[in-house]
């Protein structure tokens, strides 16, 4: 029997199922007279319960799901005569007016777009690199250097500088009224290092232990203190105390305490520079397979089904909700997490999730059982025991899944590079770090 699928819009389509009222009298029927061998009723034996007792009691349910199941039956019958791949349940609607002795119904339904991917031999690209250079490395060593740093307080008479430890009391107001959050009596923090706000920082800058100072604050529209956000305030600290930091030596007692081994400078800048080269290395993936995904969105023009938008949707939301959970925010599960804010993010990985399945598809880039290991191999070289986390990855169907879509990615983006037009930049290793 032939299907007549009508189209509605872009990816939206209909068809109309007929079913015979004869056929699901007969199956109500035969599913009722099942259900009574087991049906218990007062004043009756079980299996004894009278027929028209069971079908006053279940004959509505019964019903029910006759019609879902021969609606499903129908539905998968019909999109497979007409070769169509639906995306998302259908919704089914009783029509009006039916054929006499059947039953009719819509059933209405997205289907997957046809994906026709662009030619990109003229798409442009950015493909970054950047190197692990003696200032990087020098960089990373004062950092674990300020991580094991000491406090040491100034002499009576010694200012504030950048990289002190400072203990203040402070009182802000707004319009000369105390505000929520604004008070503080024996408050630390480290000078110049992003601790505070920029105007609070350099007003605390050179101050002397006991002096007092009075100062205007101007806070962020963004701030995270809805109540004082984009509002001035009056700032009186105190000074209580300083403290200078003094780094450790790299001696071998210190480098030997960071693991290295040969407790030599040069031991250490090899381990730092191999960490880096390995961070630096996963970065420059990242980045590149961003720009590879979204040079296949741009180039691709391909509507989307909306119900697989919608799933996409309700995922991210319900993510969100689990950060809020973790974050230990209370009544995570009731916040009001608008979903229209996720829509284009949902869109977009829809559309990409759709044109990576044809790519790889059309051009054999799934992910080959060598480079699986070699990823694994990789990944597991940063730990103590190689062995046990190859064995942790592999013992795993999950891990596993994961391990491979990242290398199925990492094809889709080599593919992408080599058929594009490629700008090769290199970026300063900070800016890569900072991103």
């Amino acid at each position: 029997m032939a299907v007549t699928v009508e189209t509605l819009e872009k990816l939206e389509r209909r068809i109309t199922l007929t079913l015979p009222t004869s056929e699901i009298e007969s199956e109500v029927n035969a599913r009722l007279k099942k259900l009574a061998r087991t049906v218990k009723a007062d004043g009756f034996r079980p299996g004894k319960v009278p027929m028209s007792i069971v079908a006053q009691r279940y004959g509505y349910s019964v019903q029910y799901e006759v019609l879902n199941d021969k609606i499903n039956d129908a539905f998968v019958q019909a999109i497979k005569e007409a070769d169509l791949r639906v995306a998302g349940a259908p919704s089914i609607t009783q029509k009006d007016e039916s054929p006499e002795g059947a039953v009719a119904f819509d059933a209405t339904f997205e289907v997957f777009p046809e994906v026709k991917l662009a030619d990109l031999s003229a798409a442009e690209v950015d493909r970054v690199s950047a190197e692990v250079d003696d200032a990087a490395i020098d960089k990373t060593i004062d950092i674990l250097r300020k991580q094991r740093r000491t406090f040491i307080e100034r002499n009576e008479g010694g200012w504030t500088d950048p990289g002190d430890r400072v203990t203040i009391d402070f009182e802000g107001k707004i319009d000369g009224e105390p505000f929520a959050g604004g008070k503080a009596e024996g408050f630390q923090f480290l000078v110049g290092e992003g601790q505070m706000l920029e105007q609070f920082d350099a007003a605390v800058r050179g101050m002397k232990v006991g002096e007092s100072k009075t100062f205007p604050l101007q806070f962020p529209e963004d701030y995270h203190g809805k109540d004082v956000a984009g509002k001035e305030a009056d700032f009186l600290v105190t000074m209580k105390k300083i403290e200078f930091q003094q780094l450790p030596e790299l001696t071998e007692e210190f480098i030997s305490s960071l693991g290295i081994v040969a407790g030599t400078v040069e031991a250490l800048r090899a381990d730092v520079k191999k960490n880096l080269e390995r961070e630096v290395k996963y970065r420059l993936l990242a980045r590149n397979k961003a720009a590879a995904m979204d040079l296949l969105v741009k180039v691709n023009e391909l509507d989307v089904p909306k119900a697989l938008v919608t799933s996409e949707t309700e995922r991210l939301v319900e993510n969100a909700r689990d950060d809020l959970k973790q974050r230990g925010i209370k009544d995570a599960d009731k916040a009001p997490i608008p979903a229209e804010m996720f829509t284009p993010q949902a869109e977009r990985r829809v559309r990409l999730g759709l044109l990576l399945s044809e790519l790889v598809t059309a051009n054999n880039l799934q992910a080959k059982p060598e480079q699986l290991q070699a990823h694994i191999e990789e990944l597991a070289q940063s730990y103590e025991q190689p062995a046990q986390v190859m064995s942790w990855y592999l013992s795993n169907r999950e891990r596993m899944a994961e391990i491979e879509a990242v290398v199925l990615e990492n094809n889709v983006a080599d593919f992408v590079m080599a058929q594009a037009k490629v700008t090769d930049k290199v970026l300063p290793f900070d800016e890569l770090m900072a991103a």
